[in-house]
């Protein structure tokens, strides 16, 4: 009989005491332990089971589950007599900065703080023992007492390590789970430098400098880059989801998942689940399945964006809504199904984000949203290699068409009703629209920037582009910033039936003072060059007669638009 499933259980012990559906993954604790590595920082998608392994690792090893050898009985790591001996011999310090999604620096130092003196608060039976000193005690008061500065705070869990090793005559192991989630917090609200600041500290300590520490494993979704965080640490194994090393550990291979859908009588499911949740690529295996997906359908049965709503995706579509065109380019092809080529770089420099798209796309693949389908093989370091990129599965892309439709949904009726004035030719309609949709929802796509500046309104209208490509897929193929004639058109709508529906060709041009008096020359301006640069050519040579091609230049001066067409 099948195992019921529960939904979000992180505790190992408590999803085998209470026999919920499990794939057993404790063969990653041989795997790991037989590495010899000192400190192995592993990357992986939120949602593919870090936390639980993370749990059943400190389970394993932790001198507070020494008599719980109860949890592995029948599973892969209990068949050796080595591993049950070892199970419950080691001081483990386990924490988690999954919680930590504070808007300041203040309040993040705070959590972080208040975790560790929940450590010392844990281990409070050694702070009157033998094996301290009066200065150890009056350290460890401090810490209880939440009054210490940054030096008693980066110290503290290297301090924490050396009083455990005392007390229990063992080098002691540290977890610490979802290490980047306030670092990308961090970045999203503007306090980065802070907190590396202090994290780099406690980092160093804890896993750098530290005498007493004999394993650690860190888990989180990105590797954030050495210069950042980790330039301290040579000591630092790590393993990304382009790497062989444990990867099928985290997240459920295509047979794990086939045997779970034949066991429950949904063996007619599995082309479907393979198109829904298939498509992650970690080292060496090429059908890895997010298990949160996996087990919502299980549990369910039904076909959902289970995993790609379980986060508020805010640094995504941050990066996204704000790139520049080339981004939003590029996802015009990842939505319609196809694929890119660019270098990639696995270390994420956080604050290369807002200029970098190579960062971006690198943080993009670290989360699971695109997949690597190949990428090229460089035997001289020279330059980065070149990935061929495309969206995971079908999941990943409704919930990015989701995303950017969402993006205009404060003023949906307004939008939908300028589409339509744009296919009926209503230039008054568009222009009366298109103002009260700068005006309203402008600022949303706001990146601190002053309005006028020309970055600006492209970033505001391509986006629009991609708005667009969520409502007029089913009747026109979407592109921008292509070559055609003699330069490059900013947005072209070919449609699937030309009998039925008129071509159009977009340009947008800011008002520069220096060359126009008015935004009505600015806009005449915009027109003239549709025409000089022949963008219609592309259409006319694929047959669309010219009185078939419509064209419309967008001109703006901060929020005002002026739209004009023939």
């Amino acid at each position: 009989m099948a195992k019921n499933v529960a939904i979000g259980i992180q505790s190992f012990d408590k999803l085998i005491t209470e026999n919920y559906f499990y794939i057993d993954k404790t063969l990653f604790i041989k795997e790991w332990w037989e590495s010899g590595d000192d400190v192995t920082l592993i990357t992986r998608p939120r949602r593919f089971g870090k936390t639980l392994n993370m749990s059943m690792v400190e389970q394993f090893f932790s001198i507070s589950y020494a008599d719980r050898g109860d949890l592995f009985e029948g599973l892969s790591i209990w068949r050796e007599e080595k591993y049950r001996n070892l199970q419950g011999t080691y001081p483990v310090i386990s924490l988690s900065f999954a919680g930590i999604k504070e808007k300041g620096y203040a309040l993040s130092r705070k959590k972080i703080c208040q975790m560790i003196t929940d450590l010392y608060v844990k281990y409070s039976y050694i702070k009157d023992s033998d094996v301290l000193t009066d200065t150890d005690r009056n350290f460890f008061n401090r810490i209880l007492a939440e009054n210490y500065d940054d030096t008693d705070a980066t110290l503290a869990l290297h301090k924490l390590s050396d009083f455990l090793m005392r007390y229990y005559g063992k080098k002691v192991i540290i977890l610490l789970d979802e290490y980047d989630t306030p670092m990308q917090e961090a970045y999203i609200h503007g306090f980065w430098e802070e907190l590396v600041a202090f994290t780099r500290s406690l980092f160093n300590a804890t896993f750098k400098t530290n005498p007493y520490l004999g394993r650690a494993i860190m888990t989180g979704i990105t590797r954030v880059s050495k210069e950042s965080v980790f330039s301290d640490l040579n000591n630092l194994e790590v393993v990304t989801t382009t790497s062989d090393k444990y990867a099928d550990v985290f997240g459920f291979t295509e047979k794990e998942v086939f045997d779970a859908l034949d066991e429950r009588g949904l063996d007619k499911e599995k082309e479907k689940v393979k198109r829904w949740y298939d498509g992650f690529v970690f080292g060496k295996y090429r059908d890895i399945y997010n298990p949160w997906s996996i087990l919502n359908f299980l549990d369910k049965k039904q076909y959902a964006t289970y995993w790609a709503n379980t986060s508020s995706n805010s640094l995504i579509g941050k990066l996204i809504r704000e790139g520049g065109s080339e981004i939003k380019q590029s996802m015009e092809q990842l939505l319609k199904g196809e694929h890119f080529i660019c270098p990639i770089d696995e270390q994420i420099v956080y604050n290369q984000l807002d200029n970098n798209e190579e960062a971006i796309w690198s943080l993009l693949v670290a989360s699971g949203y695109l997949k690597i389908l190949s990428y090229e093989k460089i035997e001289k370091v020279q330059r980065r290699p070149n990935y061929e990129l495309a969206l995971t599965n079908g999941e990943v892309r409704l919930m990015f068409e989701e995303m950017i439709s969402g993006w205009f949904g404060r003023e949906r009726g307004n939008y939908n009703r300028f589409i339509s004035a744009m296919l009926a030719g209503d230039i008054e309609e568009m222009n009366e629209y298109m103002n009260e949709i700068s005006c309203e929802i402008f600022s949303y796509f706001d990146t601190g920037k002053r309005v006028s500046k020309k970055a600006q309104p492209e970033r505001f209208y391509h986006g629009f582009v991609l708005g667009l490509l969520v409502d007029l897929k089913e009747r026109y193929q979407i592109t921008s910033n292509r070559e055609s004639g003699f330069g490059r058109y900013d947005i072209m709508l070919e449609p699937v039936n030309p009998q039925k529906d008129d071509a159009i060709i977009i340009e947008f041009k800011v008002f520069n003072a220096r060359k126009e008096k008015t935004l009505e020359e600015t806009v005449a301006s915009a027109l003239a060059q549709i025409e000089q640069k022949q963008y219609e050519a592309i259409l006319i040579g694929k047959g669309i007669p010219k009185e078939k091609i419509r064209k419309y230049a967008f001109a703006f001066e901060g929020k005002m638009v002026l739209i004009d067409g023939r």
